[in-house]
């Protein structure tokens, strides 16, 4: 099952009707690289940097009217911002707090999130930052080194085989490896089928089952995808209430809550907690929050 027609009529049923979207391009302040954002705002105007703040990010600005590219300019070469799709700026904001915490950034090439981890921790703490391909490390240590992170230690690793990290962690990032959406990608309609999915749910549900032994018993996970499919968002979700003892939390969050109901199937009330993101003017886009569950003495 796959097509254009497949799709557009499941998220029909989610409800939401589609429309053709274009996305905006986003970047985000490395605010422990820079003394003044208005002053880097006006900076980057002067070179034909045009920006708008984002209201629902501390750091996030829109670019628009621009006629230079942000990924060409001197400041991005010294690391005072990333470029970076907006609601992917969303889950490291998430955390209660990150300074001087141990957090794993479970599947995190190229590295967009781990160094935005790094700022909001202002390189305290310590981050093990887990990619399975060595080629997307690269990109990975690049980033990292361009924005002057001094906290992460990098590794080839499958998160599937975190466990074998032998430690604990305060703060998960698990931004699971998804299905993508049609936002993002001309021909997705076209090259994805309901299998792909379906097989994409399974592997994240691998790598959420072994990160959370991960986890400290007073640990966050921040989960989030770019699929807007439910099998990989507000199912999965249902299935770690339910098989790995970690509830919903709530988040300040944009967005329209988490589904209840999909497909005639009735999820745990808590998912309204989640946020989605349909796509406009950002990609689409899923987000949660999970801790252990607290079982009354």
């Amino acid at each position: 099952m796959s097509g254009r027609e497949f799709f557009v009529g499941r998220y029909e049923q989610l409800g939401w009707t589609y429309t053709p979207v274009r996305l905006r391009q986003a970047i985000r302040f490395n605010q422990t690289n820079i003394l003044d954002q208005q002053n880097l705002v006006t900076r980057l105007a002067g070179l034909g940097l045009n920006l708008e703040k984002i209201d629902f990010l501390p750091q996030g600005y829109w670019v628009c009217n621009s006629t230079v590219s942000a990924g060409a300019t001197a400041e991005y070469l010294l690391g005072l911002y990333s470029v970076q799709e907006a609601a992917a700026q969303v889950p490291v904001t998430l955390f209660s707090s990150l300074k001087g915490k141990r957090v794993l950034d479970a599947s995190a090439a190229p590295g967009g999130k781990t160094v935005q981890l790094a700022d909001n921790m202002e390189n305290t703490g310590s981050i093990i930052a887990l990619d399975i391909s060595k080629q997307r490390l690269t990109a990975l240590s690049n980033h990292l080194e361009r924005c002057h992170v001094k906290n992460t230690v990098v590794y080839q690793l499958d998160a599937r085989n975190s466990p074998k990290l032998n430690l604990k962690f305060d703060r998960i990032l698990l931004d699971a490896p998804c299905s993508g959406n049609f936002a993002s990608d001309p021909k997705w309609f076209q090259n994805r089928t309901l299998q792909d999915i379906e097989r994409n749910a399974r592997v994240q549900r691998e790598m959420l089952m072994k990160t959370a032994e991960c986890l400290t018993e007073d640990g966050e996970i921040i989960y989030s995808t770019c699929s807007l499919e439910p099998e990989e968002n507000e199912l999965n979700m249902d299935w770690a209430i339910h098989r790995l003892n970690l509830q919903i939390a709530k988040i300040n969050c944009p967005g329209t809550p988490g589904l209840t109901h999909v497909f005639g199937k009735t999820l745990n009330p808590s998912l309204t907690h989640c946020r989605r993101f349909w796509p406009n003017p950002t990609q689409g886009f899923f987000v949660c929050k999970l801790v252990r569950q607290q079982h009354e003495s």
